[in-house]
């Protein structure tokens, strides 16, 4: 990145980067990422980037890796500014994965044998619903101007078939990684042996116990892929949405136990902050990958909305007709 602002003061532009992480701007996701925004000197303004919204601690991982980003930009001081003031308590807090899906409808066809494998179409309209009482976040991703849901109700609200898992999903605890859904996994298997012994008064042979854990426990090990699963956290906001999420979207089980899924396309472009009326272009998959390539609307309105104040109080540049 201090490659890029130099390359850009050398063309007349002042340059400057700063690491943000979106949760303390609003956006229901601890998503950090570094953006840079440049003018040209013509313009004589200065780079300001917003200030924070939300207060928040950060997890040990994200403050970790945050501590390492921060130590290589900083080397470049005059290009690069950090956000003051996450860490203002007096600052709301960040909004919540309820607050961001709260009102969504629940989905259990998965639960109910209805769901079946295959490409998911955004060809079926789920209204709304009857439930009136809506946070503010949820208001906003409803009535975003231009981007009203249509008809009261979405049409990607739409999820992957994981027929295994579902019990799982419902007994791990919320913020629970993979080991715990390993373990949890486990003990159904456990309490399932003891079921079938008690029903056939005799012990499950070995290759039966061993059938039945490959059908209930899942076979990745568990110091390999410790983030591979999480399950949302109800009083926080999400994990990093990433493209990978077109493929594996374990790594964000939604927080109601009583639906044990994984999030829908809708769950995941609000935690992304996308109004209800924007439409995805093609299936599921290709749906979760844009999201997880996006940049958080509501995150770039917070740096449009600065940059236009910025250019607003510009200096008009005298335009010299060329010889």
């Amino acid at each position: 990145m201090a490659e890029v602002a130099e390359a850009l003061n050398d063309l007349g532009y002042i340059a400057r980067y700063s690491l943000i992480n979106t949760a303390f701007h609003g956006v229901p996701q601890m998503r950090d990422r570094v953006f840079l925004i440049a003018y040209h000197r013509a313009l004589n303004t200065e780079v300001h980037f917003p200030k924070a919204t939300n207060h928040l601690v950060l997890p040990s991982g994200y403050a970790g890796t945050r501590a390492v980003a921060l130590k290589y930009i900083d080397l470049f001081e005059k290009q690069c500014f950090v956000e003051a003031d996450h860490g203002n308590p007096s600052l709301p807090g960040p909004v919540t994965t309820m607050d961001a899906l709260g009102d969504l409808p629940s989905i259990t066809l998965h639960l109910e044998g209805k769901l079946k494998r295959g490409a998911r179409r955004f060809d079926e309209f789920i209204p709304y619903g009857p439930r009136t009482k809506f946070t503010a976040y949820a208001r906003l991703m409803r009535k975003w101007q231009g981007f009203e849901a249509p008809g009261e109700g979405l049409r990607d609200h739409v999820i992957r078939y994981l027929p295994r898992d579902a019990d799982i999903f419902r007994h791990m605890p919320s913020g629970g990684e993979y080991p715990a859904a390993h373990a949890t996994a486990v003990k159904l298997w456990e309490k399932k042996i003891k079921q079938i012994e008690r029903r056939l008064a005799k012990p499950v042979s070995k290759n039966d116990r061993e059938a039945l854990f490959a059908k209930m426990v899942p076979p990745y090990p568990v110091h390999n892929f410790p983030n591979r699963w999480w399950k949302l956290r109800p009083d926080a906001p999400s994990r990093t949405l990433l493209a990978h999420i077109g493929k594996d979207t374990y790594s964000h089980i939604h927080y109601d136990s009583a639906q044990a899924r994984v999030i829908s396309v809708r769950e995941a472009a609000r935690l992304q902050s996308f109004p209800d009326g924007f439409c995805f272009s093609g299936t599921m998959n290709p749906a979760y990958r844009q999201i997880g390539n996006a940049v958080p609307p509501i995150m770039a309105k917070r740096l449009a909305e600065k940059m236009m104040e910025a250019l607003q109080g510009a200096a008009v540049p005298t335009l010299v007709a060329a010889e």
